[in-house]
């Protein structure tokens, strides 16, 4: 019998083993590593210089004095700089009849820069692409843009293409996570996530205020993001993806219709932003920490949270008086050292980093990056991302939590960790030490100062 026990024991131990290999080896396959990225930089002739976007408002011919004066305050206060760039029928005054083959060029363009750039810096091919996912808003032409890039790069047969449109700002992350959960299905493959918005035909020539406001803020740009699940490649990556948080919010109506494309009075087709959009914002935001705070922060820091806010409501209960102090804040930086903020507008930046009682430093990237390239929709973050490791501010081991804000109105977050060299200078490389700039010179202010005699609040999102 004992050696009969001990074979059991010898059979059971093996199997347990096998398990926890098993079990192990799963879990390697299901992280998700970004292996490299690249953002892309429009050629220098399409860059939006202060005249430029003040002949572009005179060329309207249905706005009147106090819609001139409207549009330059906004662009007096978007926080947007000399150097950011617009599709080319835009600078070819064509912005009121925009043909698909400048839609068409625009997204080519991004692909041969952008693209093309990750696939010479990883060192991997189209054809070593196992996964496709491509998002752009605003224009989903048939066949669509994944099989464009499929066709232009020669990319295999069995490749997974996924494409994304009408997710707004934040299809990013949410490109991103879809990846990964297609990556899970698929050991040890390779996935590229391409973002970018199209500008070109989506130009908006009414006189709606309320629409106007996309023209002033966005811009062109793109990322190209290269994810692996392969434990044999972790080396190699920058970064592993720990945690990654999605809200929506559409069910609620006004939430749902303060970023909506409609037509105006005159059956022009824009984007309209709603007083309501900061309200819905906020909303989204508070329901999309609740459930990332948990898995980013020390259990110290939940702790401390905790027993501030039951002190608060104790002492609401108790009519004691609290001297109108604000309520307990999470501090986030206990979990994370870095802070992607997307570059929507200077109000959104400034209201985030109010909120998450985040310093100046914090949001710099964020700021310097609307500044030198605009918001660029859903590649915006990685322009941020970018400016950090540029200023080699990435160090192994650090956390970086990548925030965004789309219609719908949903609010995505993820937290990346370093763990490789990031030094790349990217599209900074250029212009990385001018930055940051104690004073950013808003040439728009400099032109156009006598706007901001011109009442009236504006919604800058």
């Amino acid at each position: 019998m004992e050696p009969l026990l001990l074979l059991t024991v010898l059979l059971l131990a093996h199997a347990v083993a096998c398990m926890v290999c098993t079990a192990v080896a799963r879990r390697r396959r299901s992280r998700c590593y970004l292996v490299d990225y690249a953002c892309h930089k429009p050629s220098d002739d399409r860059k939006v210089s202060t005249e430029m976007a003040g002949r572009v408002i005179e060329r309207n011919n249905l706005l009147g004095l106090p819609d001139y004066r409207f549009l330059l305050r906004v662009i007096v206060r978007s926080g947007i700089g000399e150097e950011s760039y617009c599709p080319r029928n835009i600078l070819e005054c064509r912005e009121h009849a925009p043909t698909h083959r400048d839609a068409l060029d625009e997204m080519d363009a991004f692909f041969d820069d952008a693209i093309a750039e990750l696939f010479r810096r990883s060192g991997f091919g189209p054809r070593d692409v196992d996964v496709l996912v491509v998002n752009v808003c605003m224009f989903s032409p048939a066949p669509s843009l994944a099989c464009r890039i499929v066709h232009r790069f020669g990319m295999r047969e069995d490749v997974a293409a996924y494409n994304l449109s009408g997710m707004g700002c934040s299809a990013g992350l949410i490109s991103l996570d879809l990846a990964r959960n297609v990556l899970r299905t698929r050991p040890t493959s390779l996935a590229l996530v391409v973002s970018s918005e199209s500008i070109a035909p989506n130009w908006y020539t009414g006189a709606d205020r309320s629409m106007m406001l996309g023209n002033c803020l966005f811009r062109c740009g793109g990322s190209a993001v290269l994810l692996t699940n392969d434990p044999s490649l972790r080396g190699r990556a920058k970064m592993v993806l720990r945690h990654l948080v999605r809200t929506n919010t559409a069910a609620d109506d006004e939430a749902h219709t303060c970023a909506l494309q409609r037509e105006d009075g005159n059956g022009r087709v824009g984007i309209s932003l709603s007083k309501a959009l900061p309200k819905a914002a906020v909303r989204a935001l508070t329901l999309n920490l609740r459930r990332l705070a948990p898995r980013v922060l020390p259990v110290s820091e939940i702790m401390r949270f905790a027993a501030r806010h039951a002190s608060k409501k104790l002492l609401s209960r108790m009519h004691v008086n609290t001297d109108g102090r604000p309520g307990p804040m999470i501090n986030l930086k206990t979990g994370v050292e870095h802070f992607c903020v997307h570059p929507g507008g200077a109000k959104v930046i400034e209201a985030v980093k109010h909120s998450l009682g985040l310093h100046a430093d914090d949001v710099e990237p964020s700021q310097m990056t609307l500044h030198r390239w605009g918001n660029t929709s859903a590649s915006s973050l990685w322009y941020v991302l970018s400016y950090m490791e540029a200023k080699g501010r990435l160090k192994r081991g650090d956390r970086a939590l990548m925030l965004t804000f789309g219609s719908g109105f949903k609010c995505n977050s993820c937290l990346w960790e370093v763990t490789g060299y990031m030094a790349d200078k990217g599209a900074w490389a250029d212009c990385i030490d001018e930055y940051p700039s104690e004073i950013i010179t808003n040439p728009y202010l400099d032109k156009y100062s006598w706007v901001n005699e011109v009442q009236g609040d504006i919604v800058v999102f």
